[in-house]
């Protein structure tokens, strides 16, 4: 099972950097150069808590979202597959439901996207999509609830030790450093999330 999520415009920022010296704190200057963003797309694996087969492009359209599903099952091609994601559009595509029908050797008439069948609308494509009998399945988290999956919390934890104080000169180097600080966690930090009953935040 994985919670699955896109942190879209990630933006790639060259500061103004004063560097630490004794007696004196590293400071940043309110100019900066932007060149560019970046689109992430993690899963958070809820076992383990590592992030596993992230993605990261210039964009994030339906074509991407497939993609990323698809590198993320080739980690295990025969295993059966969780994904935790919200309603957005592109989790309930026409795509997505023609690739898990393929890779699931399920053989039925999908019908036309708009028109007929389980294409035709977002409704019958995600019936379909989170049906439990397929080896590869969506679980939808309720409108405006997307806090409810597990991978915002790691995003705020990237933002913190990451994004909020990096420099970079370029897109390329921001997805360098991404995916630096993705290997950094997955070794030294990663830890299923503690979920509580008891009102208090969940920690981190």
């Amino acid at each position: 099972m994985v919670s699955c999520d896109e942190k879209t415009g990630i933006q790639a920022l060259e500061r103004e950097i004063t560097l630490m010296k004794p007696g004196q704190e590293e400071r940043q200057d309110n100019s900066y150069e932007r060149h560019g963003t970046q689109c992430l797309i993690a899963n958070f694996e809820v076992a383990t808590g590592k992030i596993i087969a992230p993605s990261i492009g210039d964009t994030r359209t339906e074509e991407d979202f497939v993609r990323h599903v698809q590198q993320t099952v080739e980690q295990d091609p025969r295993a059966e597959w969780v994904f935790v994601v919200d309603q957005l559009n592109t989790h309930q595509s026409a795509g997505l439901v023609e690739w898990v029908s393929q890779s699931c050797e399920i053989k039925i008439e999908l019908g036309v996207k708009g028109e007929s069948g389980i294409l035709k609308s977002m409704e019958t494509r995600r019936e379909f999509l989170s049906d439990p009998a397929h080896r590869i399945r969506f679980i939808y988290t309720p409108k405006h609830a997307s806090w409810l999956n597990q991978v915002e919390i790691w995003f705020s934890i990237l933002v913190k030790r990451l994004l909020k104080r990096l420099s970079v000169k370029s897109t390329q180097e921001l997805k360098e450093k991404m995916v630096a600080f993705i290997d950094y966690f997955n070794r030294l930090m990663a830890k299923p999330f503690k979920w509580t009953y008891k009102g208090r935040p969940l920690q981190a």
